[in-house]
């Protein structure tokens, strides 16, 4: 029963990873025309690389800025919302409607928005290197929050009644519900939440191709940019070590999730 299954991964995943892998081992000679085996000491030098070192801080700096600002505004929003009031619906669906929103799309408008020629708020952030990369993690904020929001009020509604009721009885106000009630039991809501936003941020490439290009002086070239931008004959072997080591840093974080949801059914 499993092997189409297994075929279907083994033809488009592991087939090709092991490829990634493989070329790893190389270094391009004469401008990609010729390769040569050179083990695993290529590994070592990409991955202590300057260059590969930097796009992962800035991929971290980039899960730094997203990754709690999202959560929080996910989980305010979802709370708000999470009401048995008249025309409730209507905000709900107005929270959520970022997830139909493509990354081309969240690229004009925040053109729209923020630009020091056209936009409603006339600031230049995308020419500083200091505030390149706050702002597309503001965008990144904005697109994401619905995947939040949707996912948050789910676990808010999955919450049994019963247990905000005796907490009222038992004589917490709205504040000390949420947080003796509401937060532990959305516990692995926020866990799967944290490390989904993780992932979409050190994986993120999408906004600074469109936005930014990589400038200004290099500030918003993320770890997966750099990879995208070593996919050509010369350097194809660096890409695919860069590739092989974020991989492995999502497969840290992937575990992570499965030992702290698991944990934290345990301890329910």
């Amino acid at each position: 029963f499993l092997a189409p299954s297994l075929l279907v991964f083994a033809a488009f995943f592991y087939f090709p990873f092991a490829r990634i892998v493989s070329w790893g081992f190389y270094e391009s000679r004469q401008r990609g025309s010729s390769y040569e085996f050179v083990g695993f000491s290529h590994f070592v030098d990409v991955l202590t690389s300057d260059d590969f070192l930097s796009g992962l801080w800035i991929s971290v700096q980039f899960v730094l800025m997203t990754v709690p600002a999202g959560l929080i505004l996910g989980t305010l929003l979802a709370v708000a919302a999470h009401r048995r009031l008249k025309g409730i619906k209507i905000f709900q669906t107005i929270f959520s409607s970022t997830i139909a929103t493509s990354v081309a799309v969240a690229a004009v408008l925040f053109f729209g928005l923020l630009n020091p020629a056209v936009g409603v708020f006339k600031v230049d952030w995308l020419s500083n290197p200091s505030t390149a990369l706050p702002a597309l993690a503001l965008v990144a904020i904005w697109k994401n929050l619905g995947l939040s929001f949707v996912i948050v009020l789910a676990g808010l509604q999955a919450v049994p009644d019963e247990l905000t009721e005796a907490a009222t009885i038992d004589g917490y106000g709205a504040v000390g519900r949420f947080f003796k009630v509401t937060l532990p039991a959305l516990s692995p809501v926020l866990t799967f939440l944290v490390v989904a936003l993780t992932i979409f941020g050190m994986q993120e490439f999408a906004l600074p191709d469109i936005i930014t290009g990589g400038a200004p002086e290099g500030s918003t070239e993320t770890l997966v940019y750099k990879i995208a931008d070593n996919l050509d004959p010369t350097n194809i072997t660096t890409g695919s070590v860069m590739a092989v080591g974020l991989f492995v840093i999502t497969l840290i974080v992937g575990l992570a999730q499965f030992t702290l949801l698991e944990r934290g059914m345990r301890s329910d």
